[in-house]
């Protein structure tokens, strides 16, 4: 099971102009990132529409993340490319339960107890957590 392409390209994109202070042309982000152009392009769109990215036109124009990290989740990332994350089709509000007539069988409900607990890790897991620390910050330790 894996997170699909445009997901990880999101997260690639982000984590870059998170590392790179001030405006970054698309065609950059796309060559630093290992994402075609006209897909970063399409993501790029997105986190700008979500608050997560912002957009500036013009000659000095560009992109440039909008949060800092620590407030910017794999949650807030993946939901702009995936939707909510659910485990399976059968929790998903319109969906029927085969298995109990229409109401919520064992498996429907531990499905969802596991959705759950992989949406909080996702919510909880911010970008700081993937950035270096400054020089001279940080536990030594690690």
């Amino acid at each position: 099971m894996h997170i699909t392409l445009e997901s990880d390209y999101a997260i690639r994109i982000i984590l870059y102009l998170l590392q790179h202070e001030g405006r970054t042309d698309a065609r950059t982000i796309a060559e630093n990132t290992g994402v075609t152009l006209r897909f970063s392009l399409k993501i790029l769109r997105k986190l700008v529409a979500a608050g997560l990215v912002r957009s500036y036109k013009g000659a000095a124009g560009g992109y440039e993340a909008a949060r800092r990290p620590e407030e910017i989740s794999l949650a807030d990332v993946m939901e702009v490319t995936e939707g909510t994350y659910c485990l399976s089709r059968c929790l998903e509000p319109s969906a029927v339960c085969s298995q109990s007539g229409g109401g919520c069988c064992k498996v429907q409900r531990i499905f969802g107890e596991i959705s759950e607990t992989v949406r909080a890790r996702l919510a909880e897991a911010t970008f700081d957590l993937f950035l270096d620390p400054p020089p001279g910050e940080g536990n030594s330790n690690q």
